[in-house]
């Protein structure tokens, strides 16, 4: 497996493997990696003579500086789970790398231009974190265009990011082939997240409430309750819980991610939420 930090070794590697007729499989994470990441590896390495990861925490897609303190850097462990799953090729940039030089005193130069989303931005993250999806807009242009893959590989866990991306990759015309791979869980129902490492015993412990939560929200709306009522319940579910403080909990269309008030077509109705729990924000989702 190899390691580039930098782009242009990058692209020299993989003009390489294009000559040789190589198709290229692409899996952006931030790292702190679990077998979630590694299911989509093994999604990329079956459609894909090369499969490529970067590993990136990009600083402008988060609006808590805390946030970005606190999220977990570790390219080590990360690539020794990646060799063994596969992977040809790690993309593990610095922000100077990847924005270029600052004249000022920040590490990296800001970028200037703004991606607007439009009602899929404005909704959901996008409300409780401003700013968010134009960095993740950019950074995953900015990916596409340096790593130029055939196909790439998001989680669903992310539901509101792969509808942003496939948003972005119609809109700037990219030809590249949007692969969204289900939500992997822990046997408890928690959903698998580089997030669940900063949990503490105790808050690890009841952090499966949150699944526990989607699921009663479903068995509710399928025997026939409606959206608002459905919504009301589940808020007053995690009113007892008060280890929690829910964040959202919004019943939508899976693609356009706008409230309904009734159930969609089948596979179109998803149950999103974001709650915090301790210093731990967490969000899943669920489609059905």
């Amino acid at each position: 497996m190899h390691i580039f930090h930098s782009i242009a070794d990058l692209r020299s590697y993989l003009r390489l493997q294009r000559q040789q007729g190589k198709t290229v499989g692409f899996v952006p994470t931030m790292g702190a990696l679990h077998e979630g990441h590694l299911s989509l590896i093994e999604a990329s390495k079956a459609q894909n003579d090369l499969s490529v990861c970067s590993i990136f925490v990009n600083p402008i897609q988060f609006n808590n500086p805390d946030d970005l303190a606190r999220y977990p850097r570790t390219l080590d462990s990360d690539c020794a789970m990646l060799a063994p799953a596969g992977c040809d090729a790690v993309f593990a940039p610095s922000a100077e790398e990847m924005y270029g030089k600052a004249t000022a005193s920040d590490a990296y130069a800001k970028p200037i231009l703004k991606f607007d989303f439009g009602t899929l931005e404005h909704v959901m993250e996008g409300q409780f974190r401003p700013g968010h999806f134009n960095g993740v807009g950019i950074v995953v242009s900015k990916l596409f265009n340096i790593v130029q893959p055939d196909r790439t590989y998001f989680g669903q866990k992310d539901l509101q990011q792969v509808a942003v991306v496939r948003q972005m990759m119609i809109d700037l015309g990219f030809q590249i082939e949007l692969h969204p791979c289900p939500t992997l869980r822990e046997p408890d129902g928690l959903a698998m997240s580089s997030r669940n490492r900063n949990l503490t015993v105790e808050e690890r412990a009841i952090a499966p409430h949150i699944f526990k939560g989607l699921s009663l929200a479903k068995s509710l709306l399928l025997s026939g309750r409606p959206p608002a009522e459905v919504k009301r319940e589940i808020t007053a579910h995690f009113e007892q819980q008060p280890a929690f403080r829910l964040e959202y909990f919004e019943i939508v269309d899976a693609h356009s991610l706008q409230t309904i008030e009734a159930m969609a077509d089948a596979g179109q109705t998803a149950l999103c939420i974001a709650a915090h729990l301790g210093k731990v924000r967490l969000i899943d989702n669920v489609v059905f």
